[in-house]
Formats: structure tokens, C-alpha cells, sequence
């Protein structure tokens, strides 16, 4: 293990590492799962909890709404396509709701964009018509 240590405390700044949260609601025939956060590889296997659970309620469309997420890494990504295909398994629609560049950049670079339906508000994503 390598140790960076400095003796000026002007260098030893840190950023104070942003927990995600989660939260899901029901809406008619679909669940809504916001996050909020950081989803990284600490953080993604707890959305890959939510999700599952969401989906196992047997409900129609599976809404997750990431506008409040401030970092996604590729281990959101992974659980996101986990959830994708479980809800298809489950025969329910995953829709996200993606509204910075934070979180629609990682969806279009990965072409994710183009299996997952991602929306601009959740309103628009609870009523399903591509946004």
C-alpha cells in the first residue's frame, strides 16, 4: 500500500464524499425509485438493492429517477442493465429520468439511450412516451 503524506496542511485538503440515497413511491401502476448522489462502485450495489425490490412488486413501469444524481459511474450503468433486464423478465418497462450531463452523457456514450427509454421530467416518463 502506498501512503501520500504531506506536512503542509494547506495540501491536505479532501472533499467530503457524497452518500447516495434512495427512496421509492408508488404512482398508479408504476414505481418510482429516486436517487440522489454519488452512484459509484460503493453506492451502485445498494441502487442494484433498490431496484430489484422495486421491480418485485410486480408493478407495470419501473420509473428511475436520477436528476438528482450528481456522479454515475459505470457500476450505475451495470445496475441500471440489471434492472432492465429484470423488469423485462418481470414483463415491466424501465424508464429513467436523466436531466444533466452528469447522468445522460454515460446513458448516450454507452448507447444505453437507445435500449433504455430516458425521459426529461418524470412526469413525461410516467406517462411513457418517449422524450
Amino acid at each position: 500500500m502506498t501512503r501520500f503524506e504531506s506536512s503542509s496542511p494547506e495540501s491536505t485538503t479532501s472533499t467530503p464524499i457524497q452518500a447516495a440515497s434512495f427512496a421509492v413511491e408508488q404512482r398508479g401502476s408504476a414505481a418510482v425509485l429516486t436517487v440522489s448522489g454519488e452512484i459509484d462502485m460503493v453506492t451502485a450495489p445498494k441502487l442494484q438493492e433498490q431496484l430489484t425490490k422495486a421491480v418485485a412488486d410486480e408493478v407495470a413501469a419501473l420509473v428511475v429517477d436520477l436528476s438528482g444524481v450528481s456522479f454515475f459511474a459505470s457500476a450505475g450503468l451495470s445496475a441500471l442493465v440489471n434492472g432492465y433486464t429484470l423488469a423485462n423478465e418481470r414483463g415491466a418497462e424501465l424508464r429513467v429520468v436523466a436531466t444533466s450531463s452528469a447522468t445522460i452523457r454515460p446513458l448516450q456514450i454507452t448507447a444505453l439511450d437507445r435500449k433504455i427509454p430516458i425521459f426529461d421530467s418524470l412526469e413525461n416518463a410516467l406517462q411513457g412516451g418517449r422524450s
